[in-house]
């Protein structure tokens, strides 16, 4: 509940109000908060989206203000975070935008007449990743190891915890982990400090694009596993085989419903194709219960 209650401090009054007016198990179940120009506000919960009582539809100047609220009124400082539609904020909550896109030479400068938003809760739940880390370090070493899940099934929050476990050596001697933070969620850097438990031997590069922040990471930390989040461009992939031929375990994150997008997507099929990675962990949700499968990469390379 206090994820909850951190996330929708960037709310303006009245809105703040009637979020933390809801019941507690709600607020401990609240994965988003959705608002939409012209509707009302909504909580996402597993089971779907619920208006928030007594919330009136939003208009763009509320959405201004969450946009204020969530920069604690200093645009100037999170406009490139911005110019990707989102903003971390305190905690590792993601406020995603929607609106016009203004383009400069082929890329977005900004984005103006906003038509919606959504908050994403940060929570860190510590021990899930313990019989998957168990699994994965079985031998006595991480093998390359790729997540994939749909949006919302919890990649994020498994990353973090395999982090924190082999961080702080709950699966053998504690190794360095070195993770490329490109959206700052996974540790949450709140002036230089995480807010989420990553374990003692982790070191944070935070809000630098992975393809750049690998090779600094490597160059500068000497670790033992490097961590990022959801690949999405070939030059994190680029960035990912010059590791692991620095001899660095990789621990990465991606989107897709299943094993079958691994040769459904050019990009991913790519990883496989080089075996870069080594294990496949999927996630998938069955009748609002997470299941966690690891499987050997080479299966999936016929």
């Amino acid at each position: 509940m206090e994820s909850y209650r951190q996330a929708v401090g960037v709310l303006p009054q009245p809105l703040r109000a009637q979020a933390l007016a809801v019941d507690e198990l709600v607020m401990a179940r609240t994965e988003e908060v959705r608002l939409r120009v012209g509707m009302p506000p909504t909580l996402v919960l597993p089971e779907g989206e619920w208006p928030i009582p007594g919330a009136v539809p939003v208009d763009t100047g509320l959405l201004g203000q969450v946009v204020e609220l969530a920069s604690r009124w200093s645009l100037h400082t999170v406009l490139e975070q911005l110019r990707r539609g989102y903003l971390t904020v305190e905690g590792g909550h993601r406020l995603g935008l929607c609106g016009t896109a203004v383009m400069e030479g082929g890329t977005i400068h900004a984005l103006r007449d906003l038509s919606g938003a959504n908050l994403r809760v940060a929570r860190q739940k510590k021990g899930i990743a313990g019989p998957t880390a168990a699994v994965l370090c079985g031998e006595g070493q991480l093998p390359n190891t790729l997540i994939l899940a749909p949006p919302g099934a919890g990649k994020t929050t498994l990353l973090r915890d395999l982090i924190r476990c082999l961080s702080s050596g709950e699966v053998g001697r504690p190794v360095r982990v070195a993770v490329a933070d490109e959206r700052g969620e996974l540790a949450a850097l709140w002036h230089g400090r995480p807010s989420m438990d990553l374990g003692s031997c982790t070191d944070i590069l935070d809000s630098c694009p992975k393809a750049l922040a690998i090779p600094m990471l490597l160059r500068g930390m000497n670790p033992h596993v490097i961590a990022v989040d959801e690949i999405t461009d070939r030059e994190d992939i680029a960035a990912m085989e010059q590791a692991v031929g620095c001899g660095v375990a990789l621990l990465a994150t991606a989107h897709g419903s299943g094993p079958e997008d691994l040769k459904r997507r050019p990009i991913y099929w790519e990883m496989v194709r080089k075996r870069i990675f080594q294990v496949l962990v999927t996630i998938r949700v069955e009748e609002g219960r997470r299941v966690i499968q690891t499987d050997a990469m080479e299966r999936f390379l016929c």
